[in-house]
């Protein structure tokens, strides 16, 4: 796709370009039953539009700064958090409205619209480089240097062998990409899988079997779940009488291999949380030293750093609490897939309001963990709420588990380790395949449009 230089011209030249609007959201007659797409960057994840997600009424339109755009325009997000790594461009498929988020061109018939989004997606960092407001909250695209922006367009008779190439190109690149995201979900399948035979008693022999095999005794998991019930009664130094951690509800849970107990979180771990001192009390928070974790740090399996730091005035004047290493997180809410995920503490460290903290007998510790990772999506489904749904610290207490004997529980965190090691040894080069696709499709338009 070697090519001879074209004559540059500025984005301003390819056509007319607009802006958009909101239409009134008080004004029902505006969004019940509407029949004109209304797009915003959330609808910019792909390269042709062919509806959106929110629907207008002709009223709407007449009624508002946003106007009717026609089939073939070229759509740029203009505002967005997305402007930060990407710059999101698609061509209408049909005629549209857009918000104050976009631009649309409506262009000149000397230029293709398919070949002026892909011209723009060729340039896209040095376009985010250039033409980015700085000191804004929000990423902004500044107009006047977007409009400025010089691009090569090529004859129009070449315009559209140029894009079906690379469509070519961008073809075979796709079937690529859908053998990788299989094999991704083959792995995602294939963990879930080594979880919940590992939960079930399926991925080693019982503690039962050998212990008849070997002709000797064993502890069960109901003698180890007493022993830890009763060290913890032992421990008790706390304030009034002891109160017995609440047993779990067993009404409807199958039966357990041999050796095995059912138990609550709250048997196994004190269950506790943090806070979040107040903003404004400067000596809970400048040149803290104690890391302060919140649910966002819950996202890998270990949490190693905290990103903010409170002071041992926070920790004298608030509800805050210390753990130590080896204390299981729960996040009980937090943004998009965070409510739900554990994760194991390796630093001393306080947490917010937003984490349930476990701190669990050693013996008991890794198969915990283990096992709430296989029930992520099942703790998830308790929270209550509207639209944000929180998890409680009762809810966490009462979560069941299916307990094995000790030993059997150290063959199974090391199975599953083993087995894991490798799945995600293939994630690895799963996902470096997929950086390499991104890499070769902006190769193929770089190729196409900057003569390299």
């Amino acid at each position: 796709m070697r090519r001879a230089p074209w004559p540059s011209r500025p984005l301003r030249d390819v056509g007319d370009w607009s802006g958009g609007g909101t239409p009134s959201k008080a004004r029902e007659e505006y969004w019940t039953n509407g029949t004109i797409p209304w797009v915003t960057p959330k609808d910019m994840k792909v390269e042709t539009i062919t509806g959106a997600e929110d629907l207008i009424t002709a009223d709407a339109v007449a009624g508002s700064a946003t106007k009717l755009v026609p089939p073939n325009s070229v759509l740029v997000v203009v505002r967005s958090g997305i402007l930060q790594r990407l710059l999101p461009v698609a061509v209408t498929a049909c005629e549209v409205t857009i918000n104050q988020d976009l631009k649309a061109v409506q262009l000149r018939p000397w230029i293709r619209p398919r070949y002026l989004a892909m011209a723009l997606k060729a340039f896209e960092q040095d376009i985010l480089q250039r033409c980015t407001k700085s000191g804004t909250t929000v990423q902004n695209i500044n107009m006047p240097a977007l409009l400025d922006y010089t691009i090569p367009v090529a004859p129009v008779e070449q315009q559209d062998s140029i894009v079906a190439e690379i469509e070519t190109q961008f073809t075979r690149l796709d079937a690529g990409v859908a053998a990788l995201q299989r094999a991704q979900a083959n792995l995602k399948r294939y963990r879930a899988s080594v979880l919940k035979a590992a939960c079930e008693g399926r991925l080693v022999p019982t503690e039962a079997e050998l212990a008849r095999r070997e002709g000797r005794d064993y502890e069960t998991g109901a003698q180890l779940l007493e022993r830890i019930l009763a060290e913890r009664r032992k421990a008790w130094t706390g304030k009034g009488k002891y109160k017995e951690p609440e047993p779990p509800d067993t009404t409807g849970l199958p039966e357990l291999p041999e050796g095995w107990c059912w138990a609550s979180v709250g048997q196994l771990a004190d269950v506790g949380t943090g806070a979040t001192p107040k903003r404004g009390v400067d000596r809970y928070w400048s040149a803290g030293s104690v890391p302060w974790v919140t649910s966002a740090a819950l996202n890998d399996p270990y949490v190693d750093v905290a990103g903010e730091c409170v002071t041992e005035h926070a920790l004298a004047e608030t509800n805050l609490t210390i753990y130590q290493p080896g204390t299981l997180l729960i996040a009980m809410y937090g943004e998009g897939k965070t409510r739900g995920k554990c994760a194991e503490l390796r630093l001393r460290a306080t947490t917010n309001q937003a984490i349930a903290a476990l701190e669990c007998h050693a013996d008991v510790r890794r198969y915990l963990k283990l096992l709430l990772w296989h029930q992520y999506e099942a703790i998830r489904s308790r929270a209550l709420g509207g639209a944000q749904p929180n998890l409680n610290l009762s809810m966490v207490r009462s979560i069941v588990v299916a307990m094995p004997p000790e030993h059997e529980q150290t063959r199974v965190c090391a199975e599953v380790d083993r087995l894991l090691s490798g799945a995600d040894q293939l994630g690895s080069i799963v996902d470096g395949h997929l950086q390499r696709v991104v890499r070769l499709r902006l190769a193929v338009l770089q190729r196409a449009f900057g003569g390299v």
